[in-house]
């Protein structure tokens, strides 16, 4: 039996003769059904806008207003919804004509026919089905909702994604010397991109761990036990978006290590660290530093990577990072407020 708390559990009950809709409500309500009458064409209509779980209707109410009424209620109904009703026939009404004509003007509903007089049971059992068959009918404009929403998401996701590889050819294109370079660079940068993706896709969610994202992002750099970026931090979990911006600074920062810092050489290390101050509002401070390379010197001209990675961690952050060109190794702090990334 449905209960009483149902948005769905009340039955609208046209009966303007005799005591039809008193007995209707005291039964429905002796088992906690929600019950409204109406009176009238305009009361007709208003108690149907605001979706009855079921319409029972007695033979003196089929008058041509509440079926005219009826049916432009039952024509406008979204492709989810047959509205179940419940028409209560005398005896000696002509049935079959009248199953014939309220099929034709109502032929988006879900019509259950009664001879009077009906047992109890019988009709009770028939109200509790129909509004249960509406449940079902509610259940399946949620999923159809649900199927939009995610259609529409995935649609904002995938245009994001384009743009975000839109962008990263374009800066890669043009910071290239050679075709063979901008293919490696750029094909390493998806890698990133995707390694992300994947990230946040397996968390289920929005939010991702950032010791995952790292581990990702730095993996090729772990071979055979011979960790050659090694980090450390609490455990974080950081928005999509954030994710991504990180994830391709530390490829950028680590393409960079490989080319001309730490990576270049065999006894080169990177060390990633993250911490979280614990005041209310906490800052969130990243830092890459470099050891064992050859002598870091600033370039005359930045290259594509430390323009991204300045443009994106200031976007990120709110205040651009500090890129150190220590003698010792390059070194790049980040930090900003937590709640920007979260």
């Amino acid at each position: 039996m449905l209960g009483a708390d149902s948005s769905l559990d009340w039955v609208l009950i046209l009966a303007p003769y005799r005591r039809d809709a008193e007995y209707l409500e005291t039964l429905l309500k002796q088992h906690d059904v929600i019950v409204r009458r109406a009176e009238g064409p305009r009361e007709v209509a208003k108690q149907l806008a605001e979706e009855p779980g079921v319409v029972v209707v007695t033979h003196e109410a089929l008058s041509p207003a509440a079926l005219g009424i009826i049916a432009a209620h039952v024509a406008d109904q979204p492709s989810w919804s047959e509205m179940p009703i419940i028409v209560l026939l005398d005896k000696a009404a002509p049935h079959a004509r009248i199953r014939a004509e309220l099929n034709a003007k109502w032929s988006g509903s879900r019509q259950i026919f009664y001879q009077r007089p009906v047992a109890t049971l019988e009709l009770l059992s028939g109200i509790q089905s129909a509004l249960l068959a509406r449940l079902r009918q509610r259940e399946v404009r949620d999923h159809i909702e649900r199927e939009v929403e995610l259609r529409r998401e995935l649609n904002h996701r995938v245009k994001n994604i384009l743009a975000s590889v839109t962008a990263i050819f374009e800066m890669t294109r043009r910071s290239a010397t050679s075709f063979d370079q901008m293919t490696k660079d750029f094909s390493g940068r998806l890698v990133a991109l995707s390694k992300v993706h994947s990230v946040v896709f397996e968390a289920g969610g929005e939010a991702a761990d950032l010791t995952e994202i790292v581990e990702r992002t730095c993996s090729p750099y772990r071979n055979d036990g011979d960790d050659r970026i090694t980090f450390a931090g609490p455990p974080i979990k950081i928005k999509r978006d954030a994710g991504m911006t990180l994830a391709l600074c530390f490829h950028e920062l680590a393409t960079n290590a490989l080319k001309y810092g730490a990576l270049s050489r065999s006894d080169g290390r990177v060390r990633l660290e993250w911490a979280l101050s614990s005041e209310s509002n906490s800052i969130l401070t990243l830092r890459w530093t470099e050891s064992g390379g050859p002598t870091a010197a600033e370039p005359s001209k930045p290259g594509y990577g430390m323009r991204f990675i300045r443009s994106a961690l200031r976007g990120l952050f709110g205040s651009p990072p500090q890129i150190i060109f220590d003698p010792r190794g390059l070194r790049c702090i980040a930090a900003g407020p937590f709640s920007r990334v979260c």
